[in-house]
């Protein structure tokens, strides 16, 4: 499988490669893509009008729900997020993330900035003792 088409710097800092594996048409309404995020990468907050599936195919990544506390993500791992819960996910400082996402055809609601801080914070909070 191949990275796909790098990313404009739209809604993240650092670099990112998408996939478009298969599109939302006709009788079929959701989307599959494989993302690619190098090391370091921020992903802003955003949601989606129906539930999404992401499944983590190589590397390490962080995944956080608004109110919730965030988590490393490891290769195998499974997430589900409901439809309309803020969130954000990408790689962890030391490891590049690909996962395939599973979601709506309906366009991804961007709502906040992730800062290159609160990114860190994050990655200083969740580093390996």
């Amino acid at each position: 499988m191949t990275e796909g088409i790098k990313a404009p710097n739209t809604h993240h800092m650092g670099d990112a490669w998408l996939n478009f594996l298969l599109k939302a048409e006709n009788d079929w309404d959701h989307n599959i893509t494989q993302a690619t995020f190098s090391p370091n990468s921020t992903l802003d907050w955003h949601k989606h009008s129906t539930p999404q599936v992401l499944i983590i195919i190589e590397g390490e990544g962080y995944y956080q729900e608004r109110g919730k506390e965030p988590i490393i993500l490891k290769k195998g791992d499974v997430i589900k997020c409901e439809k309309d819960i803020e969130h954000w996910h990408t790689s962890t400082v030391d490891s590049k993330v690909s996962y395939i996402a599973i979601y709506g055809s309906e366009p991804t609601v961007w709502t906040e900035k992730l800062t290159k801080e609160y990114y860190d914070s994050v990655a200083e909070k969740l580093r390996p003792n």
